[in-house]
């Protein structure tokens, strides 16, 4: 079982970052360079900010404990809870000012993939079938904010979030869960802001690219998968390998992986990791193509349900 209590000393080392991609997405020609392996930049965000401000990492570590303390005693969340999602569109070109109805097919995915009714749900491994979860929360299209743009790229340093840099402000988001589309750059699909960040930059950033049903041409990252990923982050989820090599995800039911997988990975693969495990590549928190990945765990899914409990980071989210 892996070890899911951190320390306030063990915070920032836990917390930082081992993406090997970089938060830098100046330079358009770099940006408009054809995606070749899942890249989220989440950790590298929160590197960021965890260096500009100290007392995040106290507040991430508060989480925590919340977390596992909330975890033990089994006060989860009963009933159901719909999050208003406010998309914002950043947009250049044609391609880039992306239509409603790939809009709502993000919706629908999330909807889907939070709720095991993806069709792909009933392939997950015999090994694993004990702990595929149906999440049980769902979305509901609540605005799209549209804005013209000079910009070829936006990195990730969240001006897409801030108006004086020429992006949109997040509405409400203490109450809605606001999305970005726009173009990222760097080769980065997308990134999430943890539980515990500002509400000011709080959210889901998605290339649009990679936003919804996105076609063909988009391949392999065109089945709304990156949006279902970050929107884990978002509710406090880590990538399954722990962004280290044998780190630790903080869940007990998903096995130890060495590091990212990439592509369609043959079925079983094993971890070198204690234990040798099979890997669960078809989680959603690794960085397998779309297609690849189809599942969350019960361990999961219950790290998410502790945010929204009375006293949780997302409480005013699980509110009527």
């Amino acid at each position: 079982m892996k070890k899911i209590i951190i320390t306030a000393f063990t915070a920032l080392v836990l917390f930082s970052c081992q993406n090997d991609q970089s938060a830098d997405a100046s330079g358009s020609e770099a940006a408009a360079a054809k995606t070749t392996l899942r890249s989220c930049a989440t950790q590298d965000v929160l590197e960021a900010q965890l260096k500009a401000d100290p007392t995040l990492a106290i507040r991430m570590n508060e989480i925590e404990a919340f977390t596992n303390k909330t975890l033990l005693t089994g006060k989860l969340v009963n009933g159901k809870i719909e999050i208003p999602v406010v998309v914002n569109v950043l947009y250049r070109t044609s391609a880039e000012n992306i239509s409603n109805a790939q809009i709502q097919s993000q919706i629908d995915v999330l909807n889907k993939d939070f709720n095991a009714q993806n069709s792909d749900f009933n392939s997950v491994p015999a090994l694993f079938a004990g702990v595929k979860a149906n999440v049980g929360i769902t979305f509901v299209l609540d605005q799209v904010i549209r804005k013209s743009t000079t910009k070829t790229s936006w990195g990730t340093a969240d001006a897409m979030k801030k108006t004086s840099k020429g992006g949109l402000a997040p509405t409400s988001p203490t109450t809605k869960l606001n999305l970005w589309a726009c173009t990222i750059g760097g080769g980065i699909l997308g990134y999430a802001q943890f539980p515990g960040g500002a509400s000011a930059t709080d959210g889901v950033v998605i290339d649009s690219k990679y936003f919804g049903l996105s076609g063909a041409a988009n391949a392999p990252y065109n089945l709304g998968r990156t949006g279902t990923h970050e929107v884990g982050h978002w509710m406090n989820l880590r990538h399954i390998w722990g962004d280290a090599t044998c780190g630790s995800d903080l869940v007990s039911d998903t096995p130890t992986h060495n590091e990212p997988n990439y592509g369609v990975p043959a079925y079983p693969h094993y971890s070198t990791c204690s234990g040798t495990p099979v890997e669960m590549t078809m989680n959603y928190m690794d960085y397998t193509d779309d297609n690849a990945m189809y599942m969350f765990s019960n361990g999961q899914k219950s790290r998410m349900a502790a945010i929204f409990v009375s006293g949780g980071a997302r409480f005013s989210f699980g509110q009527p």
